[in-house]
C-alpha cells in the first residue's frame, strides 16, 4: 500500500497525536521539568541578543555593503516612529494581529536600535509603545495568536532595554506580560494551540517562551512550567516536517511558522545551551532545502494553499543555513534582502543576529536543480537553471485538504519559462472579507461552505475535474515517484484517494523534457460509470485558441504553446474566472483554458499536454514512456 496518510491513517494519526500532547500538557503542569530548566538564567538581556553581541554585529555590518543597508533601514524606520501614535487596540473582524505585529516590529526596532546606539530617544519611544499596549484590558484571547506577538514583543523590550527601565515601568510591563499573556495560556478556553501541529503551536509557544525568560527570576515556577510545556509541545509541529522537511502549510505560512519555531529554538539555545534534544528531528533541518526551492524563476514562489505570490527574505534561513552548514541555501534568499527593506520586516533585526559571521559573496549557487517532500502535503519542485532568467521551473503537489490552509488541489502545479509565470495559482482570499460574510471559511468537511469560495476548490486549479464534482477531502495523493534526469526531470503522484468513486485510479506525471518543455500525463481509469474529465490550467496571460486545437498564451510580448497530444482532436475551450458567489472576490485579468474528455465505463484513457515556451527550438517526442516506467 503505497499511501501512507490515507483518511482513516490520518485520523488516527491525528487522534493520538492529541491523546500524546494532553499526556504531555498534564506532565508539564505538574512541573516534571526538562533536564536543565531549574538553573539559574543569565543576567539580563538574555533573549536571543546578548550583551557584547552589539560588537558582533557591528561587525557584521561592517563586513558587506547588504547588512549595513538593513542596519541603516533599522535605524531609519526607527527615527520616522517617534512622533507616531503608539498601536491601539483596534480588532479587525476578530483579530488584534494587525497591531500585535506592528507593535512586535515597532519595538524590535527601536529596542535594537537603543541597543546599537545608546541615544534616549529610541529608549523612551520603546518605554511609551510598551506602556500603551500593558494598559490594553486584554490582547485578545479568543484569538491567540494576537496574545503570542503582543507578548514577544514587549518580553523583547523588557529584555533588551531591563537595565534603563525605571522600577515602575518594569512592574507594569511584566505585569502585562504574566497576566494578559502567560496566564492567559494556562485557560482551556484559549490554549487549544497547544495540541495543534500547525503555525499555530509554533508561533504561540515562542511568544509565551519569550514571556516566560523575561520574567523568570520574579515568577519562577510559572516561567519553568511554560518554556517545560512549550519544549514538550513544539514537537508536534516540528514533526511534521518528517520525512524530508516539506512545510504542510506552504510558502507564507512557512515563513510565519517557521521563523517563530527558530526564534524559540535560537532564544532557548543561547539560555540553556541545549535544544533539548529537538533538533533530532531529522526533517526539521531539510527543511531550508524546501523553502530554497520554492521560488519560481519569474521570481514567483509556488503559492499553493492560503499562501499569497508575494516573495520575501526568510531571516530563520540564515539560522538553518549556519546549523547545517550549507550556504547555498541562501541562493535566492541573498537576492531578496534589499528588496525586503522597503517593507520594512518586523524580523530585519533578527536577520542581523542570525547573519553574523555570513559572507554573502561565498554563497554559491546550489548543485542540485530538484528537490522532492513527502509528508501530508508532497511536493516535487524542479528547474534547468538556478542563473539563467529565461529557465523553466515547475512546482507540483499531492496531499490532503485535511492539512492547516489547505486548498482542494491535489495535483496541481506551476510553471514559469522565459521568467513568465504560466500556470498560476490564485492563493487565497482575505480571511476577514470572507467572515465577514458569514462564510464558514474554517470548516473543511466535505460539503462545507469553504470549497464553495471560488478560489479554494480544484474547479480553478491546475488539476482534474471529474464530473463537475469535488475532490474528496479523507482522500490523500503520495507523490510515489522521481527522477532528477537532465534531460527527463519528472514526478508522479498517486489522485486516486482524492477522486474515489468519480474514477477507479487517477496517476498524474509532469516532466520537463531535454530542459525545453513541459509534460503533463494523466493516465486514467474509468469505474463502472462514464466520467466528465475537465483539464484546466490558470493563467494571468492573453489566451488565444487555435484553429489546430492548441492554444497560444500570450504576455509581456513571450508566448507559451499548449497542445494537447492525447487524446488527438480536442477542442480547447475557455472558462470565466468571475463567481456568481458575493463574496467572492474578483479575478482580473485572469483566465481558465482546457479541455474535456468522456471517458466511458471501464475503459482507461490517457491525456497528454505539453507546454511548449517559444525558445523551444526542440521537437517534441511523440512517444512517452508510461508513468510507471518515469523514474527508472
Amino acid at each position: 500500500m503505497i499511501t501512507t496518510f490515507c483518511s482513516k491513517r490520518f485520523m488516527q494519526k491525528r487522534l493520538f497525536s492529541l491523546i500524546l500532547i494532553s499526556i504531555l500538557i498534564t506532565r508539564s503542569f505538574a512541573q516534571s521539568f526538562s533536564p536543565g530548566m531549574s538553573q539559574a538564567l543569565p543576567d539580563h538581556p538574555r533573549i536571543l541578543f546578548l550583551t557584547g553581541e552589539e560588537a558582533t554585529i557591528r561587525k557584521t555590518i561592517a563586513s558587506n555593503e547588504i547588512w549595513n543597508k538593513v542596519h541603516q533601514t533599522i535605524i531609519e524606520w526607527s527615527d520616522s516612529i517617534l512622533q507616531q501614535k503608539p498601536v491601539k487596540h483596534v480588532l479587525v473582524g476578530k483579530r488584534l494581529l494587525g497591531e500585535a505585529r506592528e507593535c512586535l516590529r515597532r519595538i524590535g526596532y527601536l529596542s535594537y536600535s537603543w541597543r546599537m546606539t545608546h541615544d534616549d530617544k529610541y529608549f523612551k519611544r520603546a518605554e511609551k509603545e510598551m506602556l500603551e499596549v500593558a494598559s490594553f484590558t486584554d490582547w485578545n484571547p479568543d484569538h491567540f495568536l494576537d496574545v503570542a506577538e503582543f507578548t514577544m514583543a514587549l518580553s523583547i523590550g523588557y529584555d533588551w532595554l531591563y537595565d534603563k527601565l525605571s522600577v515602575n515601568s518594569r512592574k507594569a510591563i511584566r505585569d502585562a506580560i504574566v497576566e494578559k499573556g502567560l496566564k492567559q495560556s494556562l485557560n482551556n478556553n484559549y490554549n487549544g494551540w497547544l495540541g495543534r501541529s500547525n503555525n499555530w503551536n509554533q508561533v504561540c509557544n515562542a511568544g509565551m517562551t519569550y514571556g516566560a525568560l523575561a520574567i523568570n527570576e520574579t515568577d519562577k515556577k510559572l516561567s519553568e512550567l511554560i518554556i517545560d510545556r512549550a519544549i514538550k509541545t513544539i514537537a508536534l509541529p516540528m514533526n511534521e516536517y518528517n520525512p524530508d522537511g516539506a512545510y504542510n502549510e506552504g510558502y507564507g505560512y512557512w515563513g510565519y511558522g517557521t521563523t517563530f519555531n527558530i526564534l524559540f529554538l535560537s532564544a532557548v539555545e543561547k539560555v540553556f545551551n541545549t535544544d533539548f534534544g529537538l533538533l533530532g528531528n531529522k526533517g526539521f533541518l531539510k527543511t531550508p532545502g524546501y523553502l530554497s526551492n520554492m521560488l519560481g524563476t519569474s521570481g514567483i514562489p509556488f503559492n499553493y494553499s492560503d499562501c499569497g505570490s508575494e516573495v520575501e527574505s526568510h531571516p530563520a534561513m540564515f539560522w538553518l543555513a549556519k546549523r547545517v552548514n550549507d550556504y547555498s541555501l541562501l541562493w535566492t534568499e541573498k537576492k531578496y534582502i534589499e528588496p525586503e527593506l522597503k517593507a520594512r520586516s518586523k524580523l530585519l533585526p533578527f536577520l542581523l543576529i542570525w547573519s553574523s559571521g555570513i559572507d554573502l559573496n561565498a554563497v554559491t549557487e546550489p548543485q542540485t536543480k530538484m528537490w522532492v517532500g513527502k509528508g501530508k502535503n508532497p511536493v516535487a519542485l524542479m528547474r534547468t537553471s538556478w542563473t539563467d532568467p529565461n529557465a523553466i521551473f515547475v512546482g507540483i503537489k499531492g496531499g490532503t485538504c485535511q492539512a492547516g490552509h489547505s486548498h482542494m488541489d491535489a495535483g496541481s502545479f506551476v510553471m514559469d519559462a522565459e521568467g513568465i509565470r504560466w500556470a498560476m495559482d490564485f492563493g487565497p482570499q482575505n480571511y476577514n472579507s470572507l467572515e465577514s460574510q458569514g462564510v464558514d471559511l474554517w470548516n473543511s468537511k466535505q460539503n462545507s461552505q469553504r470549497w464553495r469560495v471560488f478560489r479554494y476548490n480544484n474547479f480553478v486549479h491546475n488539476t482534474l475535474t471529474i464530473n463537475n464534482e469535488l475532490q474528496l477531502v479523507d482522500g490523500y495523493a503520495p507523490l510515489i515517484n522521481s527522477s532528477d534526469s537532465k534531460n527527463f526531470m519528472n514526478a508522479t503522484f498517486d489522485l486516486s484517494e482524492i477522486y474515489k468513486g468519480q474514477l477507479t485510479k487517477v496517476m498524474r506525471g509532469i516532466a520537463i523534457i531535454n530542459q525545453k518543455y513541459v509534460l503533463v500525463r494523466d493516465k486514467l481509469t474509468a469505474s463502472g460509470k462514464d466520467a466528465l474529465v475537465r483539464s484546466t490550467l490558470l493563467t494571468s496571460t492573453d489566451v488565444k485558441l487555435k484553429s489546430d486545437g492548441t492554444s497560444e498564451l500570450t504576455k509581456n510580448g513571450k508566448k507559451l504553446l499548449i497542445k494537447v497530444q492525447e487524446p488527438e482532436h480536442v477542442i480547447m475551450k475557455t472558462w470565466t474566472t468571475t463567481s456568481a458567489n458575493d463574496y467572492d472576490a474578483p479575478n482580473p485579468g485572469t483566465t481558465l483554458v482546457g479541455f474535456e474528455v468522456n471517458v466511458p465505463a471501464n475503459t482507461k484513457a490517457s491525456l497528454t499536454v505539453l507546454l511548449i515556451p517559444e525558445q523551444a527550438s526542440a521537437p517534441v517526442n511523440k512517444e512517452i514512456l508510461p508513468l510507471k516506467n518515469w523514474n527508472k
